[in-house]
């Protein structure tokens, strides 16, 4: 009997500390919208090619930016509401914090980079810039989004250092393919 009392306190205890995490973090990161954006990010590679000071390639890029923003944000709505987690939770708003901040920066950089005549050298920012919202916000997220912003900042600083004609591969791979396969992971093991 004393056992039994034992055992139903430990299993009661385990499920207030679960409960306690899944509050102070945010989970509604959509692992199907992640694929969707890698998608996008994908066509927007093999439409643009390599980077240049054209308003082409800006143009191109900055619609599928749009399109993964408006993909983004309708999926992790959806996740939530199925989650029954309002968007405008404190876990939510801690996730906000740390993941708009790098994203304002690299809307700065970006002017300032095709006005200095740099352009071609904007996927080494955006990549790292994204990373770090990744990291910083994923702070408050799932275990994976900080690995997944440490992916897409190294990926970054590749796309510094190589060659600006590799920027729409290195684009593919962090915006398209990092976005699928950690996409996948997130949709199996956090729900969609």
């Amino acid at each position: 009997m004393v056992e039994s009392i034992e055992a139903h306190a430990a299993d009661n205890l385990r499920y207030i500390r679960d409960a306690m995490a899944r509050a102070g973090e945010f989970t509604a990161l959509p692992g199907w919208g992640g694929v969707a954006m890698g998608v996008s990010a994908l066509g927007a590679a093999f439409l643009s090619g390599p980077p240049s000071a054209s308003r082409r390639w800006l143009a191109i890029w900055l619609t599928d930016a749009a399109l993964a923003a408006a993909i983004g944000l309708t999926t992790m709505a959806r996740k939530a509401r199925r989650a029954g987690t309002p968007l405008t939770s404190p876990a939510a708003h801690r996730f906000a914090l740390g993941y708009v901040p790098p994203l304002a920066a690299g809307v700065v950089l970006t002017a300032v980079f095709v006005a200095s005549g740099v352009a071609a050298r904007l996927p080494g920012c955006w990549l790292l810039l994204y990373g770090a919202a990744l990291a910083s916000g994923g702070a408050h997220s799932i275990r994976i989004v900080p690995v997944m912003g440490a992916a897409f900042m190294l990926l970054g600083i590749a796309a510094f250092a190589a060659p600006a004609a590799w920027g729409h591969a290195l684009l593919a791979g962090g915006f398209g393919g990092l976005h699928i396969g950690f996409g996948l992971v997130i949709a199996r093991r956090y729900g969609g």
